[in-house]
């Protein structure tokens, strides 16, 4: 759950741009564009603030495929769940539903793989949502279509 829960909400969301129209389109793109700026976003902090992760301090091995490496704070997997659950919440509340549990997921899944500490997913969780809402104020995809 910590790893790939993240992937199955990509899926998703290659389903909404596989679906005809304009307004599935639109959720797609602004999900993506939510998604990688939450992610730079969450990288920028990170190095701004170095925290260590449950595993660094409790001495068990995280349960993920990969070591993590780098601060805790924020989750940079919860942010981008959280953006792209949100974005498509913003969108279509009843998708969005589906992608908001896959991204409370991909959270639980990073506290219980003892890669994270609650606060860690916590700010994740701040920062997607803050990320998808700015975004979706801009309007990217009516600017780029234009």
């Amino acid at each position: 759950m910590a790893s790939f829960t993240i992937w199955l909400l990509f899926a998703g969301l290659m389903v909404l741009w596989l679906i005809d129209g304009r307004i599935k389109k639109e959720t797609a793109l602004h999900a993506l564009a939510s998604a990688a700026c939450a992610w730079v976003l969450a990288e920028m902090i990170k190095s701004l603030i170095p925290t260590l992760r449950p595993f660094e301090i409790n001495g068990i091995s995280p349960l993920t495929l990969t070591m993590p490496t780098g601060a805790a704070f924020p989750s940079g997997h919860s942010s981008v769940a959280f953006a792209l659950a949100s974005a498509v919440w913003m969108h279509n509340k009843k998708i969005g539903l589906v992608f908001v549990l896959g991204a409370l997921g991909v959270g639980l899944g990073r506290i219980l793989g003892n890669v994270h500490f609650p606060l860690d997913v916590l700010g994740g969780v701040v920062l997607g949502i803050l990320v998808a809402y700015v975004l979706g104020k801009l309007h990217l995809f009516k600017a780029l279509s234009k």
